[in-house]
Parts: C-alpha cells; structure tokens; sequence
C-alpha cells in the first residue's frame, strides 16, 4: 500500500514549515517571519508508531485577497491557494495549524470553511503555545467547528507527541495492496513529453488516454489492465518526471508525487527516453529514482524512426545510452517507436521476462560455490586486526528485489569495488536481466 499524505495547511506564517521540519527531522523547509515564503510544496517522510507516511508542506491560504493586491501578488495567491487546494485533494489526512498568539483571524476561518467541504479528517494543531497561558487559549479555537485543538510549539517541539498521536488515528488503516492479483504491474515513465501516453495507446490497440504534443497532459496517474500471454498485468501511465529544481510550480509538482508513487506500486518501470533529444540530466535523474526503489527497469528509447541513420547508428546509439545510465549496466535497452510501433510488440515480454529475473532464487550450494571460485580468483585485499579478511558463506534472503546475504569477519571493510565484482560474478551465472541486486554483508554474530 502506498504511503498514506499528510498536508499541512493554514494562513502564512503560523510556523508549517517549522513543524514540518520538526516531523521530518530535518530543515527541509525555509523558515523566515515574512508571510508566504513558503510558495511551492515540500515532501518529506515522517513516521509514528511505526507508521510511515509523507508530509506536504503547502504555502499559506489566503483565500479572498485578489481583489486588495496588486496583479502580480494576486497571481501569487491564486497559485499558491491553488497548490495548497490540490494538496488537500491528493492527501489521506489534514493537519489545520493556527496561531494562538493571535487568535482566530478571518483568514483561518476561510481556510477552515474550505477544509469543512472535504470529506479528509482534519487535525486541528494551535501552535506557538509556548506558555501555559497560550495553552489555555488554545480552547478558543473550538468555534473553528473543527475538533479539538491540540496544543503544540513546532519551535520546541512542545505537544509534537500529541499531535502525532492524533494524526496516528485519523491515517487510513494499512491494507495488503489489492493489486497483488497482478502478475505484473509496470510503470510507464520518463520527463514530460517523451511519449509515455502514445506508447500505452499503441500497446493497448486503443485511446485509453488523452495524447498530446504539450509536456504535462498527464496530470494523474491512469491504470489500465491489459491481458497479454494469459496473464493480467497493469499499466501504470505516469506524469512526465522533471529534475526536482525545475518542478513547476502548481500542476507539475503535484504530478510528480504521484509519478514516485507509481514506482513504488510497481514491479517493473519503462523508462522512456527521446531519441530525437538524447539523454539528459533529467533521464539520469528518473533511473536514480527507480534504482533507488529497487524496481525492475528496462529502458525504452522512443522515437527511433525520427533518426536519420546508417551502419553505425545503432551501435553509436546504444553506447550513448550505456554510457549516460552506466550506473544500471543490466538495464536491457529497446529501441522503439510508439508512433509507428517499431517493436512495441518486444516491450511487454521484455518486462515479464525482467519480472521473472526479479523472482529468481540462487540456490544456496550453487550461491557458494560461486563465491567461493570468485575469492580464489581474487581474493579481498583487506586486513582487519592483523588477520586477512575472510567471507565465510552467503545465502539469498529474498526475492522482489533479490538480497544476498554475505557474512565475513569484517563486514565494515568490504570496499564498494569487490561488491561490484561480487555481484559481477553472481550475474555471470544469473544475469538478473533489468534487475537490481541488494548484497549486505554481516559479521557472523550478526
């Protein structure tokens, strides 16, 4: 199940990005006395009781305003309100912070009339009660019609543990995902305008979702179930992914939460690049991100027959790209065309076959022995009190992605470069095509 969203929202300047800081463990968020500072939406993962879940924080509500700023200003509280409103929408829980300082202001009882409209559950938070006095007037906070206020000072982190609480039993309750009746699911994505959506029309034979020439059209998610070889597999169609410095403010942002998400939820992720434009930062950036969520990946390179080519075209093409993603060498690269649909048919067998690679387990006399011939032939460098470093015995701990355990008398001085070479010599034996291997390494007390 996909972590559950917290927004936090309220008027400027009642200390959001303070607490959201406060949750994350981390200054993520400026924090600075001038309203409205907070413009885009921040993400950040926090965790209670052993519950994980993201926290957004959004820009201050001032609903009602245009008409008293200038043009410019106006925009920026269209904008923000706008972010704000669709944070609210993509969020499982709310947590409303008002100032006890200052009392109930017209601006938190419009934000508490658009919070009455949602069916979301709202955790009322009255900060910057520094003080028993404060405290006691946070009660006033009732007439908002929104629950019980919970004292807290985000700068102390005073009422944190209470407030926590509360959100605790507001997150909708954890279920086994109900997409686990798929034999596959695949995330189709890449940045924006690659031609994500036309490949999902050409794989499903139909205008499942809107194509467009404009880079964003997808702003959700769409899943879309596909029959192929007698199996169910669910196609996951994403918003473009842009590197996060050049994250739009509104609409995009918002896209690409959701675009994370979907890598969560998948086993498999098509990673779409633009032959026409080659690989950018920003395609690098999105194979960090599947990587990072041990996801399966092949890479699609799109728009092949918009290459002017000759003998050398392809193998020039393919270096190119492993040279760029070097950093995920067992991707499988296709060269395609979701235009014309140049080896589109390859693309669904290719992540099922990636998907079975995922699953694989090494047995463990086969795992050892491959060990073992790969010490003798070059053994680890490293001395640890006096005594060579010795790897006694691995074994496979899991499938989905695949983590091999390897137990050695120094676990801490395995240099990240005889890693590499172990993993080498289990792909060797076991490609593990398109997918990532996990390869921790303990002490034998461990």
């Amino acid at each position: 199940m996909p972590q559950p969203i917290v927004a936090i929202v309220g008027r400027p300047n009642v200390g959001k990005s303070t607490l959201f800081n406060k949750l994350v463990g981390e200054r993520r968020a400026i924090v600075e006395d001038e309203p409205g500072t907070t413009r885009d939406r921040l993400y950040g993962e926090a965790e209670w009781h052993g519950r994980e879940f993201t926290i957004v924080d959004t820009a201050g509500i001032l609903p009602g305003e245009e008409d008293e700023t200038s043009a410019s200003m106006a925009e920026i509280i269209r904008s923000t309100r706008a972010q704000a409103q669709l944070a609210i929408d993509e969020a499982d829980a709310i947590l409303f912070l008002v100032d006890v300082k200052f009392g109930i202001t017209a601006a938190d009882e419009d934000v508490a009339e658009l919070l009455r409209l949602t069916s979301k559950p709202v955790i009322l938070g009255a900060n910057k009660a520094d003080s028993l006095e404060r405290v006691q007037n946070a009660v006033e906070f009732w007439n908002l019609g929104l629950g019980e206020p919970i004292p807290v000072s985000a700068y102390h982190g005073t009422g944190t543990g209470d407030l926590l609480d509360a959100l605790y039993e507001a997150l909708p309750p954890f279920e086994e995902d109900p997409e686990e009746e798929y034999a596959l699911k695949i995330a189709i994505v890449g940045r924006p305008n690659v031609g994500k959506s036309s490949l999902l029309n050409k794989l499903l034979g139909t205008e499942r979702v809107v194509v467009s020439d404009i880079p964003g059209t997808t702003r959700d998610t769409i899943d879309t179930v596909v029959e192929f070889e007698g199996q169910k597999i669910l196609m996951i169609d994403t918003a473009g992914i842009r590197r996060r410095g050049r994250i739009e403010q509104g609409i995009e942002k918002y896209s690409v939460l959701r675009a994370m998400r979907a890598i969560e939820r998948a086993d498999v992720a098509l990673l779409m690049i633009d032959a026409t434009e080659g690989i950018t930062a920003q395609d690098t950036h999105v194979a960090g991100m599947i990587l990072d969520a041990h996801k399966g990946i092949a890479v699609l390179v799109n728009k092949w027959d918009a290459i002017e080519k000759d003998n050398e075209t392809f193998d020039s093409w393919n270096n190119h790209v492993r040279a760029a993603l070097h950093f995920i060498p067992y991707a499988p690269v296709l060269f395609i065309s979701a235009l014309t649909g140049q080896r589109i048919e390859k693309i669904l067998e290719l992540a099922l076959q990636i998907n079975g690679e995922r699953n694989t387990r090494v047995p463990t006399a086969k795992l050892n022995t491959i060990l073992r011939d790969g010490v003798r032939a070059h053994p680890p460098s490293s001395i640890h009190k006096g005594a060579h470093l010795r790897i006694f015995y691995a074994t496979q701990a899991q499938v989905a992605p695949p983590v091999f355990l390897f137990f050695t008398n120094a676990p801490e001085e395995i240099h990240f470069s005889y890693k590499r070479y172990l993993e080498n010599r289990i792909r060797e034996n076991y490609p593990f095509i398109g997918t990532p291997l996990i390869l921790v390494f303990k002490s034998r007390e461990e």
